[in-house]
């Protein structure tokens, strides 16, 4: 059976845990250790995939402060179907139509969904498998939260 691209990269990690180097590590350790060993380089082809890759994350970044003083993220991307292909476009919120901010409103919620039950799966896992003294507790309800973090922003 073939490897995956995803695989490739944790035989990589696999190698770098296995050759000695300080575990835990850094991502950019590994890159490094990675690269200095010639297991890694970019593919011209990944060159536009990475470039993307660091603009999607600078436009995740940025951040405005909406006309109420609350800080907003500028872009925002939403994943569509046109003509059989999956396309991540991205838009300024202050300039989009509603129809994309509900598509991409929508992606995130789900986004967060999934990190809390791959969360809870972690987690119940750990308490399961390695049975500590003391159960981490996991909660998902983050409303309290939320209004607490909202006060202190009113309050500063």
């Amino acid at each position: 059976m073939a490897r995956t691209y995803t695989q490739g990269r944790q035989e990589i990690v696999d190698k770098y845990v296995e050759s000695g180097q300080p575990w835990p590590a850094t991502a950019k350790q590994m890159a490094a250790w990675a690269i200095n060993n010639k297991l890694w380089a970019p593919h011209p082809s990944r060159l536009i995939d990475l470039c993307a890759d660091q603009l999607a994350r600078a436009m995740s970044e940025e951040d405005i402060t909406d006309p109420q003083g609350r800080r907003v993220r500028a872009k925002h991307v939403a994943r569509v179907r046109r003509e059989g292909e999956s396309l991540y476009l991205w838009a300024d919120i202050r300039t989009v139509d509603r129809q994309h901010m509900q598509v991409a409103f929508q992606q995130r919620r789900q986004q967060i969904v999934g990190d809390c039950l791959q969360l809870k799966n972690d987690v119940d896992s750990y308490n399961e498998n390695r049975k500590p003294d003391q159960l981490i507790q996991l909660v998902l309800d983050f409303t309290h939260d939320s209004e607490e973090i909202e006060a202190m922003h009113k309050a500063a």
